[in-house]
Formats: structure tokens, sequence, C-alpha cells
């Protein structure tokens, strides 16, 4: 459970720093753009300490880092698509 957990505050986190950048191109993320920033990385210790109590600080730390760069990846990727953008 705790491994599932670490993923979901992984990619919100990168949703919300994505959201506070200000480079955001959907219009439902306007409203995050004020706080963004500061709650993707609560979100981001959040994951982390989710990761490391499943798996260990050292695994802990690589699993979370790996997937929160695929969901930094991944989340520009998906709002920059023809149907995100409406």
């Amino acid at each position: 459970m705790m491994p599932l957990l670490g993923l979901l505050l992984g990619i919100a986190s990168a949703l919300a720093l994505y959201a506070g950048s200000g480079h955001a191109r959907v219009a439902w993320l306007g409203r995050w753009q004020r706080g963004g920033s500061a709650a993707g990385l609560v979100l981001a210790g959040a994951s982390l300490v989710a990761w490391c109590l499943a798996l260990g600080i050292g695994a802990g730390l690589c699993a979370m880092l790996g997937g929160w760069m695929l969901a930094m990846i991944a989340v520009p990727y998906a709002a920059s698509l023809p149907e995100a953008t409406r």
C-alpha cells in the first residue's frame, strides 16, 4: 500500500510543480499557479517518506526519484496533447 501511495504522491507533486511553474498549458491548473510550487515540494517530501517506509532509505530514494522524474516528463507531455488543452 505504501508504494502505491508514494507513486500517487509523486505524480501529484509533479502535477503541482508543473502548475506552479507558469508554463502550464491547461486552463484548470491556473488556480494552482500561486501555491503549486510549495505544494509540489511538500508532496515530493511525503512521497519520499512513503517510499522510504516501504523500501528503506536507499531503495526508497531511488524509487521515488525514478517515479518522480518519469512523472515530471509525462505531465507536460500529456498537457501538450490537443485533448488536454481544452
